[in-house]
């Protein structure tokens, strides 16, 4: 193969990766998907089935996207309450957000995993849409001013509880606004 047609067709390839890079950059930014420094949205505006905790102002929250076919989020979701529970008095409101396309298949996960935080229901996927998840369960971390602080996906047990609940102390340590 001549080495001049091979290298123009490295050269177009090389563009098209650049032009598809850039197009997926811009449909994430465009799709309004959630990034550390951006502010939460008003999560009320997302019609939402169930009960939002009465106000986020001067709380650190973690909004944790779940689904009940998802292995990591039963795995989870004993870390979530135990932080949600070592952590309310100082500021700590965690709020679970599930995806499920039923309503009876997230009853009977919180049937078999009961928890202390507040639970809501995504069934319109409005908000999962707005937030961009590709993949469960996703959490984002907010801080007292109500800025995204930190992003996380999946879950492993060996080293997201851990890292969690230094990111929880370390807003929770920050002054309120």
């Amino acid at each position: 193969m001549n080495t001049s047609l091979s290298s123009a067709r490295a050269d177009r390839r090389g563009r098209w990766i650049a032009v598809g890079l850039a197009f997926g950059l811009f449909a994430a930014a465009a799709s309004g998907q959630w990034a550390p420094g951006q502010p939460l949205p008003d999560l009320s505006t997302f019609g939402l089935a169930g009960l939002l905790p009465d106000s986020f102002a001067g709380r650190v929250v973690l909004v944790d996207f779940w689904a009940s076919w998802c292995g990591p989020c039963k795995a989870s979701f004993p870390v979530l309450d135990g932080l949600q529970k070592k952590y309310a008095d100082r500021g700590l409101v965690v709020l679970a957000v599930s995806v499920d396309e039923k309503a009876d298949a997230k009853d009977r996960f919180l049937a078999e995993h009961p928890v202390s935080f507040a639970v809501v229901h995504d069934l319109a996927q409005r908000l999962v849409a707005a937030a961009g998840i590709s993949a469960m369960p996703s959490s984002f971390l907010v801080d007292r001013k109500g800025v995204i602080r930190f992003a996380h996906t999946g879950f492993k047990p060996e080293s997201t509880p851990a890292e969690l609940e230094r990111e929880i102390e370390s807003l929770l340590a920050e002054e309120h606004p």
